[in-house]
């Protein structure tokens, strides 16, 4: 095991990548790296090896991991995943806290993910509140199919729905909180992330445009003292701090990822939430 692992760390495979692309070729569960520790010394079967061979040079070719094993851990779900969907980044982790300790006072709160594409936040969500009504909206009716499959088989109350943001969204909400695009349509980064779906990923020629929408639309969505709370580039926190503002947010603030980027912005609608319905 360890010679094919160390062939394909001199390919330049991430040493992590390898491991759980290399337990992915024999079957074994993710998480099973003690499995392989301790079949150190044991060779790869050929058929395995064939397997693994041909998952590296997807991984070279910029696949990301989750699609060739087909499942991302997120906020301590394991969610299916393929290329109708964007994968799912452990810093957008950091939008979902924020969003739990803005409704931890809240009873029973209505939530609206916007552009759920797998599902992954407001599956957290329904997870961490199963007191909430959460609504997701994609609209992909691919991404749909991938996000609703992941609600069944975790056993989660989340209604779908496709529609553009907000447009078609019934009531109002205690929080709406949303990953959309926000890459500059000629970004060159976009090159290496040519494997996802380019509708969840870009965003106008500033990659403000579907943040701008949102922005636009969620006063009219939000009780008062409800909560928008959006993710976006290391780069934009400044400019989404804006549009709350002009759009008339107050505790207009940024949180930052683990990497201390500050990756998402937000802000509440003026004045307080009513009191919990008798």
């Amino acid at each position: 095991m360890r010679h094919a692992l160390a062939r394909a760390q001199q390919r330049g495979v991430d040493r992590t990548d390898a491991r759980m692309l290399l337990l992915q070729a024999l079957g074994r569960p993710a998480h099973d790296r003690a499995w392989l520790f301790a079949h150190d010394d044991e060779p790869l079967p050929p058929q395995a090896a064939a397997v693994f061979d041909a998952l590296c040079g997807r991984r070279l070719d910029g696949e990301p991991v989750a699609y060739l094993t087909g499942h991302r851990e997120f906020h301590g779900l394991t969610l299916a995943v393929d290329a109708r969907v964007l994968d799912p980044r452990p810093d957008t982790e950091t939008l979902v806290d924020w969003a739990l300790e803005c409704l931890a006072p809240v009873p029973a709160p209505r939530v609206a993910d916007l552009g759920t594409g797998s599902g992954a936040i407001a599956l957290a969500l329904a997870h961490a509140r199963p007191d909430a009504w959460v609504l997701a909206v994609d609209a992909s009716d691919d991404a749909l199919a991938v996000a609703r499959a992941n609600g069944e088989r975790l056993g989660l109350s989340v209604q779908w729905q496709r529609g553009d943001w907000l447009a078609s969204a019934p009531g109002n909400f205690d929080a709406i909180v949303s990953n959309p695009p926000y890459i500059r349509a000629d970004d060159a980064h976009l090159a290496a992330l040519r494997h996802e779906p380019l509708s969840a990923l870009a965003s106008g020629a500033d990659g403000l445009r579907d943040l701008r929408a949102i922005v636009a639309q969620a006063p009219a969505h939000l009780v008062p003292g409800g909560w928008l709370l959006l993710e976006h580039g290391w780069d934009q926190a400044a400019d989404v701090q804006a549009l709350l503002r002009a759009a008339g947010f107050e505790q207009v603030q940024s949180r930052h990822d683990l990497a201390g980027i500050a990756r998402c912005s937000g802000g509440t609608m003026p004045g307080k939430h009513p009191p919990p319905m008798k």
